[in-house]
């Protein structure tokens, strides 16, 4: 007997369910430059160069999944008397670290997300928060410990949205927050060398001062915003013999390679994946002097093509300044030969398997055959014989309910 419809459509979505969940996942949307975004919007200008100024325009840009909430240049004059750093902390909390569409905003409810001003460190408990109330058609953002008698800002339009990675959006005003606001003394004279030869890179801290352009560049940077990585002594012990034989050139190259002109804190490090550039980036023409910082878990590494050398231990972590200990000396692809990844290892044979567990041993299987393919990425084939099955059973239902 027949099937009624619904039932050969139902069966059929559940089959098209199965197939799709095998389905390879979508490569990471490419990201987007905050700056170029609101570039073309003369009225966002003064927010745009804030965001540059205060190096927000950085980490909104390092993230994958992001809101802004603007303001035009009138409503950006109620900054006008802070410090740089305040106006970071005010600012950070117009960057949600979730996507907010406008279309999303008016049809959901009542919500709180939170801010780069919670992920500074800075704020307390609930501080970096921004409640999102909407009210008939009205979309309003207020901080959680905003004053009574502050005024929320409101949603005026969509500035642009590239959907479930940046959305711009206009609002009415600054958002207003007391700690955000609170004045942030300026940062205690820090003697860089001392601070290193007293925690774990002492020996990091003899090659930065003898070498006098590299030492004026990390020093002349700290106070601005600077994350310097510094290997530990044993590493720079390892690294000894390579050093000695670079040129003058690449001695302050490679120095500089272990400093980031902007401030990172462990705890965005440890949240954030992403490529960074350093000092060496705006030293060297033409030289990209860039590498990976990757996490996992509470583990932050650094990839740079050469050597994958991971933070050990905190040396300083206190705005504008983060330094911290490495296992290993930073090598840059620019002066050393890069290391390929390993292909990952075939699988053992089934003939192999059965040696292993006691059963017949066949010393002439061909594995040699096999390397070119395990090169290549055994995991295809496996992928196309789940959708070939997947595809059958989809083909089956669809011919066994439609008889």
């Amino acid at each position: 007997m027949a099937r009624s419809r619904p039932a050969i459509l139902l069966a059929l979505a559940v089959a098209a369910t199965a197939l799709l969940a095998l389905a390879p996942a979508p490569a990471a949307a490419s990201k987007y430059n905050i700056t170029k975004i609101l570039a073309p919007y003369k009225e966002f200008s003064k927010f745009n160069a804030m965001l540059s100024e205060t190096r927000l325009a950085n980490d909104i840009n390092r993230r994958q999944t992001i809101t802004v909430l603007a303001v035009d240049n009138a409503g950006m004059a109620a900054l006008d008397h802070y410090s740089k750093q305040t106006r970071r902390h005010i600012l950070s909390l117009h960057v949600l670290v979730d996507y907010y569409g406008e279309k999303k905003l008016k049809k959901g409810g009542n919500t709180a997300s939170s801010t780069l001003f919670m992920a500074t460190g800075v704020a307390s408990e609930t501080a970096g928060y921004v409640n999102i109330t909407r009210k008939g058609s009205k979309i309003s953002f207020k901080t959680e410990d905003a004053d009574d008698t502050a005024k929320p800002a409101q949603l005026v339009k969509s500035i642009k949205e590239y959907p479930y990675d940046i959305s711009v959006l206009q609002v009415s005003s600054i958002i207003s927050s007391a700690e955000a606001e609170a004045p942030v003394p300026p940062p205690a004279p820090v003697d860089l060398v001392e601070l290193l030869s007293k925690k774990y890179c002492k020996s990091f801290a003899d090659l930065l001062s003898a070498n006098t352009e590299a030492f004026h560049a990390v020093n002349e940077t700290k106070d601005n915003a600077l994350t310097l990585f510094c290997p530990i002594d044993a590493a720079v012990a390892a690294f000894a013999p390579k050093y000695k034989n670079l040129t003058a050139k690449a001695k302050t190259a490679i120095l500089l390679y272990h400093a980031i002109p902007d401030y990172y804190s462990l705890q965005l490090l440890q949240s954030n994946n992403g490529v960074t550039t350093t000092l060496a980036t705006t030293s060297e023409n033409k030289k990209d002097y860039s590498y990976d910082v990757e996490n996992k878990g509470k583990t932050v590494t650094l990839q740079t093509k050469v050597i994958t050398s991971s933070i050990t231990n905190t040396v300083a972590d206190s705005e504008p300044l983060g330094v911290y200990a490495v296992s290993k000396f930073l090598q840059p692809k620019e002066l050393f030969k890069v290391v390929e990844a390993p292909a990952p290892a075939p699988e053992p044979s089934k003939k192999k398997a059965k040696a292993a567990d006691g059963g017949e041993d066949d010393s002439s299987d061909d594995s040699g055959a096999g390397d070119e393919t395990a090169d290549k990425g055994d995991a295809a084939p496996a992928v196309i014989a789940q959708w070939v099955t997947a595809a059958a059973t989809l083909l089956a239902a669809a011919f066994a309910l439609m008889g």
